[in-house]
């Protein structure tokens, strides 16, 4: 298979880019340590560059003038002497003021040539002496010698090398590079405590995922962390909770269904078979299995839009009254939430449906707060006992032992209720109701 010149093209132009990300680590850490060193060393670079190497060109050439100066005057005091005492009294002194070793030797010529070099006390040397010099070891290995050519010998000047060279800027590089490395290796150890909480957050979703209890997970690290390690708890709960109800479902359809099956094989059995009763357990089959598919089919398809929850209570009011219900509403307004409108608006109609089948009056309202709406439905009914509110939630679980679905459904009218609330963020409580029996709060954050 042939290829254009264009595409030849694209994957020359590709190349660097796939080979810089070779390079570039694959683990977080080394990437957290990348763009931690990198700007460290861009830091210390410039700042060695920019300042150390002019502050070093400037010290450097203080430091050979000095000499350099020194040199020149004894040179030029040496010049008026008369008398060797002089001269050793012009030595003694200069040596004992400027810590240089000034020798004569009479007579004497220089022996090799003069630096070529362009080094600060070479370029003093020339400036400020004027005569011609050498610049090599002295006897002392911590001395640099200093020849000078005089019209009547050679004058040895054996200077330290602290004269001529500054350590102080050779300390502060090192200590600049000692302390990077050591804040690095701290660096370094916060960063493996954040990763290491990273990691036990994917260890935990893998094993979830693979259909394992997370081991001893718990939130640890940095506030970021933290909400993603409660985001994935949450998300284990919700699919946890809902893999039991399904499972629950099942184990919920076969019993439900198993009745009326049975009634209808012994109605066949015989040689007349009443077709009222037939058509009664198919409609309470059909019931039952519509009640399964909306449970098992959720609102999970469905966008949420801007919606006035003010409208959408009205909407629940008037479906509940034109069938008789004595309902009261207090709706808000202009209290708009973004939420599945069908979803919520069936969440709230199956509440009211039981309230109206347990009470005589109902109240439906709503509670505007800056960070939350609750949704509440009071009843004057018996209400539900305290110890089984967190039952009735579960699916298929129903107050009326006898399972009638005649006087309470199949038992999952306040399961998708509260499956919908917590699909928007929120959450279904009950409560004692004010009016004498129970409330049913739906709480929906903004």
């Amino acid at each position: 298979m042939s290829s254009s010149p264009t595409d030849v093209g694209l994957v020359r132009f590709a190349s660097p880019r796939l080979s810089l990300k070779r390079l570039v680590p694959s683990t977080l850490l080394g990437r957290s340590v990348l763009i931690i060193v990198m700007p460290l060393i861009l830091v210390q670079v410039v700042a060695t560059w920019v300042f150390y190497d002019r502050h070093w060109d400037t010290v450097s050439r203080r430091l050979a003038n000095s000499v350099a100066g020194e040199i020149a005057v004894v040179i030029d005091v040496l010049d008026r002497t008369e008398t060797d005492l002089d001269r050793y009294r012009l030595f003694a002194t200069m040596s004992s003021a400027t810590e240089i070793d000034f020798r004569l030797r009479p007579g004497a010529r220089l022996e090799g040539s003069e630096p070529e070099d362009e080094t600060p006390i070479v370029v003093s040397m020339r400036e400020l002496v004027g005569r011609p010099f050498t610049i090599g070891p002295g006897e002392d290995p911590k001395d640099v010698l200093i020849s000078v050519q005089l019209d009547d010998g050679v004058l040895d000047a054996a200077t330290p090398r602290k004269r001529l060279t500054t350590y102080t800027t050779n300390l502060v590089i090192i200590w600049m590079i000692g302390s990077s490395i050591i804040f690095f290796c701290v660096a370094i150890l916060f960063m493996r405590n954040q990763i290491r909480a990273l990691r036990r957050l994917a260890a935990a979703a893998d094993a979830f995922g693979k259909g394992r209890s997370p081991p001893d997970f718990k939130l640890e690290g940095a506030t970021e962390i933290r909400q993603a390690g409660a985001a994935f708890m949450a998300m284990r709960d919700r699919i946890q909770r809902q893999i039991t109800q399904r499972t629950e479902m099942l184990a919920g359809v076969s019993h439900d269904l198993r009745t009326p099956l049975t009634r209808m094989k012994l109605a066949l059995a015989f040689d007349e078979v009443p077709v009222e009763e037939l058509r009664a357990d198919v409609a309470e089959m059909e019931r039952m299995v519509q009640g399964y598919l909306d449970f098992a089919r959720g609102e999970g398809a469905e966008d949420q839009v801007e919606t006035d929850i003010g409208l959408l209570l009205e909407e629940v009011a008037a479906d509940a009254r034109r069938d008789g219900a004595s309902l009261l509403l207090t709706a808000p307004e202009d209290c708009v939430l973004s939420v599945r409108p069908h979803a919520l608006k069936r969440c709230i109609t199956n509440l009211v449906g039981n309230a109206l089948r347990h009470g005589r009056h109902v109240w439906l309202s709503a509670v505007a707060m800056p960070d939350h709406v609750d949704v509440l439905v009071d009843d004057d009914g018996p209400g539900i006992p305290p110890e089984q509110r967190e039952a009735v939630f579960r699916p298929f679980f129903r107050l009326d032992p006898s399972r009638n679905p005649a006087t309470g459904g199949v038992g999952l009218g306040l399961t998708i209720a509260r499956d919908v609330a917590r699909g928007h963020g929120g959450d279904l409580l009950l409560e004692t109701s004010p009016q004498g029996g129970l409330r049913a709060r739906i709480h929906l954050p903004r």
